[in-house]
């Protein structure tokens, strides 16, 4: 190490040697065509799991005026961070984009905040995951199934880069091929009926459109992100694009766009099929029960629903690649322990990989341990999306302080929502982040990830701040750029 350098924030940046950057390189692997892949096989599971307990929170119409305004949040932001990502261009993702617009201290607020988005996403997906498992092979304990599927995907993601977004691909395609066959199958068997859709017996003075009234829609609004939730991943796969520029707007586009195509068929067919919306509103694997009510129960049924599994280990293997990316830059910019981000002879954050999963797998095993009839799956939802919500809004206001702080910053691509999105996207976001504490029962978890935060926050503030890495790209370009707005003052 060569001599340490501070700046004006009270941040101690220390100088590290060529050979710390080359124990920490990832290789450029992605055209759009691969990212487009990662990002909705990051969110794909939605249509198979978590999305269904905003019909329990706030009926049908519920569920569906609160995917409506969800959904004009999720395209806000595409938008912003599309022009951001191109700007930018960082393994580091949100946190860098923070990093820019406000100095560290914010930038490790994001960055945690999207820690426990991509650690606690793969521990809900692998909780629906053993739902399903459970509907084909009874008896076998959940946490076995999450260990066997944890163990799989990342090592997939630690022998290879190419490897794991080809498979991200593939079996994001099949996904969607799945759910198109449940969507044709619901109409033309006639096992799909509105009378379903709305059979939740509504509250006194309420309707059968809105059986929990309008407080009912603001409890589905964390159910009703997970139709879109992680989308925002692909900026982190900014340092493993081919042509960052003109893949990553295409790809998060593209990707929003398959998504919202998706969430509007899922939303409305799945709910009104086997024992509709009441039954489908509990259901650990509600297309399961969905593919029960079109094929019976016999072969074909069993087939589907393990074909149905891809989508569920589509988003868990694409979030795998998430949280090791996140883990990966803060961590060789010195914000947790540098001995997390060292990658493998194949280039990958083997390292971080690991000890995502083992954090995801423990939070599992301890919510599933827990007194209590909430499903665990809706209490780490409840989890990740506090998380996600928080990044988001820190994101967009980072778009709006860049518009006018660094307004020369070369952008190749631009939202056409511009500074207007961006307010949009922050405003629902901040209202999202109060909706994780509106269902009692998933407190505690919230309340747990708070606790968290606060506490990365104090590691923070006591120690990692007084060892930022200068020569890590995120605050090397951060650190240029405020010197020349210095030496302009």
């Amino acid at each position: 190490m060569s001599e340490s350098k501070k700046n004006v924030e009270g941040v101690t940046y220390e100088n590290v040697g060529k050979d710390y950057l080359e124990q920490r390189q990832l290789s450029k692997k992605a055209g759009w065509v691969l990212l487009w892949g990662l990002g909705v096989g990051a969110v794909i599971s939605g249509d198979f799991f978590g999305w269904n307990f905003g019909l329990a929170a706030g009926g049908f119409g519920g569920l569906l005026i609160a995917t409506v305004v969800i959904a004009i949040m999720y395209v806000c932001m595409v938008l912003t961070i599309a022009e951001l990502s191109t700007a930018l261009p960082h393994a580091g993702g949100f946190y860098s984009f923070t990093r820019n617009a406000f100095g560290p201290g914010l930038a490790f607020l994001n960055g945690v905040t999207d820690i426990v988005e991509y650690v606690i996403t793969p521990a809900v997906i692998v909780v629906g995951i053993g739902a399903y498992m459970d509907a084909l092979i009874p008896g076998v304990a959940p946490w076995i199934w999450w260990l066997i599927f944890y163990a799989v995907f990342v090592g997939i993601n630690i022998y290879g880069t190419e490897l794991s977004l080809k498979v991200a691909l593939g079996i994001t395609v099949a996904a969607i091929a799945i759910l198109v066959i449940f969507y044709i199958g619901a109409i033309v068997s006639g096992a799909f009926s509105w009378d379903k859709v709305f059979n939740i017996a509504p509250d006194a003075a309420q309707t059968a459109f809105l059986p929990k009234g309008w407080y009912g829609v603001f409890a589905a609004l964390p159910f009703a992100i997970w139709f879109y939730l992680a989308i925002e991943q692909l900026p982190l796969a900014a340092e493993e694009s081919h042509d960052v520029v003109n893949d990553m707007p295409k790809a998060l586009i593209w990707g929003i766009v398959t998504l919202l195509v998706l969430s509007v068929f899922t939303l409305v067919l799945n709910s009104g099929v086997g024992g509709g919306a009441v039954e489908i509103g509990e259901a650990g694997a509600p297309l399961d029960i969905g593919f029960q009510a079109i094929f019976g129960a016999g072969a074909t049924r069993t087939v589907l629903t393990l074909i149905a599994l891809t989508g569920l280990i589509a988003s868990f293997h694409s979030i795998i690649y998430a949280y090791g990316r996140v883990l990966f830059a803060q961590s060789r910019a010195g914000y947790i322990p540098r001995w997390i981000s060292v990658t493998s002879k194949a280039k990958t954050p083997h390292i971080a990989l690991i000890v995502g999963a083992v954090v995801g797998f423990g939070v599992a095993l301890l919510l599933n341990s827990l007194p209590g009839d909430s499903p665990v799956g809706a209490a780490l939802l409840s989890m990740a999306v506090f998380g996600a919500v928080i990044s988001y809004a820190l994101v967009m206001v980072s778009y709006i302080a860049l518009a006018r702080k660094r307004p020369d910053l070369p952008r190749p691509y631009k939202s056409p929502l511009g500074v207007a999105g961006a307010w949009v996207g922050t405003v629902i976001s901040l209202i999202s982040l109060v909706a994780t504490f509106a269902i009692e029962a998933n407190r505690p978890g919230v309340y747990g990830t708070l606790i968290f935060v606060v506490a990365m926050y104090i590691y923070y503030w006591v120690y990692s701040r007084h060892h930022l890495v200068a020569q890590a790209p995120e605050e090397e370009i951060a650190l240029i750029a405020e010197a020349e707005k210095e030496l302009k003052h």
